[in-house]
């Protein structure tokens, strides 16, 4: 029952999806990542001042690797979710089980290890398949950036989810990770918007856009539901099967594509619902893969997303 944990955190981050593709409208990416870092920031700091936990990390270094990997991501998919359907950005971004089955089949293969399954192979030729239905039929020409880049934030972030476990083996904790991850966001979009001032001011343009009421709820939304999403993910995994809650993070598909249908009225081919489900299940075969490789090589589950 712990495990169903992950259909809240699904939920949310589908409607934060939702927030940051109507966001992308009047604010930059950069605006957005650091409003998404600075309240998720807010919000687990006041929850550690709360229980009593400490902020103090003696792994700086590793928050830093973690933080720079997660931080580029996560820009990669906001970006992406301005560009795409919400659907086809999530999908993309979703690969990330996929990506960890090549890393892993990748480092088997650097080690001359015997024993090899047949499951990280297709999990990955059929991952590739799915993108090719997924894209092809239902892509534009101002579209084929935003597709790219998605698929390269799944890959960042399947990097990103084993620096996360590594460091949860050593004994950080969770809201550490979620905490720091938040104010590398908050410094990295500050950042981004204070170049992207100097960069583009000759031209005339904004890069720090004025907050109204829609802009204020919708950025509030983000950092709330961003945050939320990851605590109620990290207790999945923490309180529930490993198994069982890795493959229902792929709901959070479903949930993206009832918002498509709902919102923006999107109707995606049908190669495009069949690459879906592809993926899908090239995601479930490498979800299986990646937790029979774990069980085998150290105890012990923690994950957490962007």
């Amino acid at each position: 029952m712990q495990s169903l944990w992950m259909l809240v955190a699904s939920f949310l981050f589908s409607i934060m999806g939702v927030c940051v593709k109507l966001a992308s409208v009047d604010y930059s990416t950069a605006e957005i990542v650091a409003y998404r870092g600075a309240i998720g920031m807010l919000m687990i700091a006041m929850l550690v001042r709360v229980q009593g936990g400490t902020l103090r990390t003696g792994m700086p270094r590793h928050h830093l690797v973690r933080g720079g990997v997660g931080v580029i991501s996560l820009w990669l998919w906001f970006y992406a979710l301005g560009k795409l359907p919400l659907a086809m950005a999530v999908t993309l971004n979703y690969m990330s089980p996929i990506w960890i089955a090549a890393i892993l089949l990748t480092s088997a293969w650097w080690r001359k290890q015997r024993g090899l399954t047949w499951q990280p192979i297709a999990a990955i030729l059929m991952g590739f398949v799915g993108v090719v239905l997924l894209l092809r039929p239902s892509i534009h020409n101002d579209q084929i950036m935003g597709g790219v880049l998605a698929l390269i934030s799944g890959m960042l972030a399947a990097w990103a989810y084993m620096q996360v476990r590594q460091m949860g083996l050593l004994g950080e904790p969770e809201y550490r990770v979620v905490f720091y991850f938040s104010l590398t966001c908050a410094v990295a979009g500050l950042m981004g918007t204070l170049i992207g001032k100097s960069v583009y001011a000759a031209a005339g343009e904004v890069t720090w856009h004025h907050l109204d009421s829609r802009g204020i709820m919708l950025l509030l939304a983000i950092g709330v539901t961003a945050a939320s999403a990851q605590m109620a993910m990290t207790r999945a995994y923490r309180l529930g099967n490993t198994l069982v809650t890795a493959n229902l993070q792929y709901v959070g598909i479903v949930f993206s594509s009832v918002w498509d249908v709902l919102i923006w009225k999107v109707s995606l081919a049908w190669l495009s619902w069949v690459g879906i489900a592809v993926i899908l299940c090239s995601g479930l075969i490498a979800t299986f893969y990646n937790a029979k490789t774990n069980r085998k090589s150290i105890p012990g589950d923690a994950i957490s997303s962007e």
